[in-house]
């Protein structure tokens, strides 16, 4: 016969005592979890858990789960990690969020690092505190307050001076194309579609009789005369046929736009007069657009995308002479913000602006781009435009997002594959902020400074941006309203 076992003592479980007064806890707080070295915890070694995001990069703030410090940029996630395909980001959240901040703490970061952050137009000013304080350029354009010439390749032409060859022939036409790029885009804000092929050809013709014509930098007055000259090589491309009417039949409409950047327009004589202050290439740049009011949307569309061909021209000169040895071997990181406002400016502009920042990796240039939501990018009338708008977010090397209302994450979730608690969070962070009795205001929005980090199909990182004391005097962005 077995032997009857003795019941052991009475022991709680995990959650303590069950039962009625028991004191059973329902819910076990996680444990605070903190970072060291092994010098720091050798007595734990090697059971301390390690924090779960690389530690490379620009400090931007605290995993919102773990608490540890979370660093990330794309140049950095890029060039020592080996994280990214491409040094690039592309940053979504509702107004108000931080959307420029984290971009900005990237950039103050990056700058320490010896990167030089562009900033390749500033509409409120976000940037242009920051870059003067780290002893950059400020270039103020607008209305009466200073001018940019679509036609200036002068910097472009210094390089392709001191170059031979191959690397010459490569410069100059990587300027002309860009040139022809800047004009066609301008007139297709001017006119809300883009110009016809035949009106595209005739004006590339009419770049070469100008560069050949023309011993400085032209202007726009300069180009609409060649056209106006009709000479023989426009007048064949433009199949005249040899009839003089016939041709001025074919480039009336072209003359017409041309006329309308030369201060007659809606545009105004911004792009009329030559360059009102060169870009450097050795240091930080900010183009400050911020006078143009926001009733002018095609203006500041124009605008944007004229600083960002001219930036981008710069940059390409620069790298390469650092090609050839001829000067400093140097990073940037560039800086595209209010993206949307120049896609909607008119059909066709998606592939204009693809155009100019497809600055590849061994240029050493990374990217972010920056708009508010995905239907900013889904609301253009075109369906090729759309999925070409698309393929911005597709192919950036990281996502970061911010606070977003639940109707776009299906249509972000096409793009970056996200969990459940992930669109969760998000959708979370775009509540509306609470009114604060006590202090007599509306308290700070939840999602402020809270963004997730999304890379290929990996897990995101969440994570909130802490500014420091130094910084919180070129971050204000409703100084308008505060001072």
């Amino acid at each position: 016969m077995a032997q009857k076992k003795t019941p052991g003592p009475r022991r709680p479980g995990w959650r303590g005592w069950p039962g009625r007064g028991g004191g059973s806890a329902a819910y076990v707080e996680a444990a605070p979890e903190w970072r060291g070295t092994t010098v720091q915890v050798c007595g734990m070694w090697p059971f301390a858990a390690g924090s779960g995001t690389p530690m490379i990069g620009v400090p931007l703030g605290r995993n919102l789960i773990s608490g540890a410090a979370v660093c990330c940029d794309p140049i950095s996630w890029f060039q020592r990690a080996n994280l990214l395909l491409n040094p690039s980001a592309f940053v979504l959240g509702k107004p108000g969020l931080g959307k420029s901040t984290v971009v900005r703490r990237q950039a103050l970061g990056l700058a320490g690092y010896g990167v030089h952050p562009m900033v390749f137009g500033d509409l409120k000013p976000d940037y242009a505190d920051l870059i003067e304080a780290l002893g950059g350029q400020v270039i103020t354009l607008g209305r009466g307050r200073g001018y940019l010439n679509p036609l200036d390749t002068s910097i472009a032409t210094s390089a392709a001076a001191r170059l031979t060859g191959e690397a010459r022939r490569a410069i100059v036409a990587d300027a002309h194309g860009r040139r022809l790029n800047a004009v066609s885009a301008l007139l297709t804000i001017l006119r809300g579609e883009p110009p016809t092929d035949r009106e595209e050809t005739l004006l590339a013709a009419a770049l070469k009789i100008l560069d050949d014509r023309h011993g400085g930098t032209p202007v726009m007055s300069d180009l609409l005369q060649v056209i106006k000259d009709a000479p023989e090589f426009v007048r064949s491309v433009a199949l005249d046929r040899g009839s003089l009417s016939r041709y001025r039949d074919i480039t009336e409409p072209l003359e017409s736009s041309l006329t309308g950047l030369l201060g007659q327009g809606r545009l105004g004589d911004m792009f009329a007069h030559p360059t009102s202050v060169p870009m450097h290439t050795d240091r930080p740049v900010c183009f400050d657009v911020s006078s143009i009011d926001d009733s002018e949307v095609l203006l500041q569309a124009a605008a944007l995308l004229a600083c960002w061909t001219y930036g981008f021209s710069a940059v390409a000169a620069a790298q390469a002479l650092a090609d050839a040895g001829l000067e400093q071997q140097r990073h940037y990181f560039v800086i595209l913000d209010e993206l949307w406002r120049v896609l909607r400016a008119g059909r066709g502009l998606v592939d204009r602006v693809d155009a100019l920042t497809r600055l590849n990796r061994q240029r050493g240039v990374g990217m972010a781009m920056i708009t508010h939501t995905m239907s900013d990018l889904l609301a253009l009338t075109a369906e090729e435009d759309r999925m070409k708008a698309k393929g911005f977010v597709e192919r950036a090397g990281m996502v970061i997002c911010g606070g977003l209302p639940g109707a776009e994450i299906p249509d972000l979730n096409q793009v970056v594959a996200m969990s459940h608690v992930e669109q969760e969070m998000i959708t979370g962070w775009s509540t509306p902020p609470a009114w604060d009795s006590a202090a007599g205001r509306e308290a700070p929005p939840p999602g402020r400074g809270k963004f997730l980090i999304k890379v290929g199909g990996r897990p995101g990182i969440p994570l909130q941006v802490e500014l420091t004391e130094a910084e919180l005097s070129v971050n204000d962005t409703n100084r308008r309203w505060t001072t």
